[in-house]
């Protein structure tokens, strides 16, 4: 009766590796660029508006996403740098800039809730509208687009973990675009004192055919 023995197989594993390397490079390069993209077009929108009484009548007042805070669209960029980044680094700092795009599609998404509740940008125009400091603003209302900031940042945490977790397997940056990597020198011609042609050439170099 023959022997059968249990052999691994590690090549096994290789195609799926690389197919889940390839898979999650895409969805990543693709969520983070469209959340930066939708984080940054949601706080140029309007997220609140009111009124505000001035001299006996209601003054209509509205804030953009930028006027109640400017953290999702700072953390947008920072995040779409961290997604290129990326690609530049190896091994620990790759994790480090991996968890610093999660980080930032984490920041969007709690700026922008409580933004969406905010109402301060507009208590600040209504005091500025009526002359007094204390004035708040009436009929307070919120938009959608605070919501839609905080898909984006969902996006942009969804391509840190991936980087957290494929990282590894993902392409980076060519060694020869590394600073300071040493290149080839050239190797000159030996000069034959007897060849007149030989002569010539080394002194087109800026060479001294005569030294030693």
């Amino acid at each position: 009766m023959g022997c059968v023995t249990a052999v691994p197989h590690p090549r096994s594993e290789a195609p799926g590796s690389a197919r889940a390397g390839r898979l999650s490079l895409a969805v990543a390069l693709l969520s983070g660029a469209l959340g930066a993209a939708v984080a940054l077009l949601a706080t140029r929108q309007q997220w609140s508006q009111g009124t505000a009484t001035v001299a006996g009548g209601a003054f209509p007042l509205t804030a953009k996403g930028s006027d109640v805070t400017g953290v999702p669209a700072a953390l947008a960029i920072v995040g779409l740098a961290a997604l290129v980044a990326v690609f530049a680094v190896r091994r620990a700092g790759r994790y480090v800039v991996a968890g610093l795009l999660a980080l930032s599609g984490a920041g969007i998404v709690v700026a922008a809730l409580l933004g969406a509740s905010d109402s301060s940008a507009l208590d600040e125009r209504a005091a500025q509208a009526s002359g007094d400091t204390s004035a708040s603003v009436d009929a307070l209302g919120h938009t959608a687009w605070p919501y839609v900031a905080v898909v984006g940042g969902v996006l942009i945490l969804l391509a840190g973990l991936l980087a957290l977790r494929y990282g590894r397997l993902w392409p980076a940056m060519s060694g020869r675009y590394e600073r300071g990597t040493p290149q080839p020198r050239r190797k000159v011609p030996a000069v034959d004192p007897d060849r007149p042609e030989d002569l010539w050439k080394a002194l087109d170099r800026g060479e001294d055919p005569t030294g030693a």
